[in-house]
């Protein structure tokens, strides 16, 4: 008997999501917000808005109704944006069954609060670490719907959950990893936004590839302080859901973050790259975020400041990369808790 999933978010990521889910034999149901969408989804078979060139499976079926998504739900996934999720939640409270297992592929971290996606269902929902999964890896949406080879990572407290949400994704293009990691995964998949905004910021200069490894490089060792001293395991940095993630997102011009920061980096105002991108670029939001939680744990992480001293307080690029360049030099190897 096939499972019964729902996912909500009708952008790319989730539309991808869903095509995933039904390839690996799940019924699925897709939550737009939008009637007009869930209309052209359901008679065309394909999100206009979103990878309009790519047929969804006839077992995806969409709604505007989060009660009719919910209704029978093994599994729900959420792919709305992180600073949106907690309101409509709050929203949803009476819709949950109470096996449902939640599972975010959401990619940032919650403004003001400083939250995890994973602690912001925990809120919302009242499900336990036991209930609750996080979907993380160098998974771009229009590569995952032309069912190139991609991995993942399931992060869950539980390994039987882990492993649920492992078998209702499994494709033979889509491999998704088992861990019980969940602050190191979803870290790795906020903080690499950030990054990627910064890589894309000097692609954008025109300042090569040398100068887009060493960001890699010390971005990677940013999230890696920061994931240990908020206690995750620095290898699950060094997997999929952090380097993994990292090098796709700041390498590709699928990348949203990336696309997002080449605007500015050729002289776009915030208002002219937003409107270039089109779709949501997470680490503009998050980057506020992750720089309070490197704050709060005493954590120095100068590309994000960089980041945040652009995004947020106007700062002129070309001048904010010199800035980071001319920081004082020092050892490489400083052990993952220290500047």
């Amino acid at each position: 008997m096939s499972r019964r999933v729902a996912v909500y978010g009708a952008g790319s990521w989730g539309t991808a999501f869903s095509l995933v889910l039904a390839d690996a034999g799940c019924d699925v149901t897709l939550w737009a917000r939008r009637t007009d969408l869930v209309n052209a989804i359901n008679r065309t078979h394909s999100n206009p808005d979103y990878l309009p060139q790519v047929r969804l499976p006839d077992t995806v079926r969409a709604t505007a109704d989060p009660a009719e998504a919910a209704r029978g739900a093994d599994i729900v996934f959420l792919a709305v944006s992180a600073q949106k999720v907690r309101s409509l939640l709050e929203g949803w409270r009476q819709l949950w069954e109470p096996r449902t297992v939640f599972v975010s592929l959401m990619k940032g971290i919650e403004l003001g609060t400083g939250k995890l996606m994973s602690e912001i269902l925990t809120e919302t929902t009242g499900a336990g670490p036991d209930r609750i999964a996080v979907v993380s890896g160098p998974n771009l949406a229009a590569e995952i719907v032309a069912r190139k080879p991609a991995a993942s990572v399931v992060a869950c407290a539980d390994e039987a959950t882990a492993e649920l949400v492992q078998a209702a994704c499994h494709t033979p293009y889509f491999r998704p990893y088992t861990n019980a990691d969940v602050i190191g995964c979803e870290l790795g998949g906020a903080i690499k936004n950030v990054i990627a905004l910064a890589v894309g910021v000097t692609d954008g200069m025109g300042l090569g590839d040398n100068a887009k490894a060493a960001l890699v490089t010390r971005g990677l060792a940013e999230a890696t302080r920061l994931g240990a001293a908020m206690g995750a395991d620095p290898l699950t940095l060094a997997g999929l859901a952090g380097m993994g993630d990292l090098i796709a997102t700041c390498s590709s011009t699928l990348s949203r973050n990336h696309a997002f920061g080449v605007h500015l980096g050729r002289g776009l105002s915030i208002e002219q790259a937003r409107a270039a991108t089109t779709q949501t670029a997470e680490g503009v939001a998050s980057c506020t975020a992750v720089q309070a939680l490197a704050d709060r744990h005493a954590i120095d992480m100068p590309i994000t400041q960089t980041v945040v001293d652009i995004i947020r307080g106007g700062r002129d690029p070309q001048h904010a990369v010199h800035a980071l360049m001319s920081r004082a030099a020092k050892p490489e190897a400083l052990g993952a808790g220290r500047p």
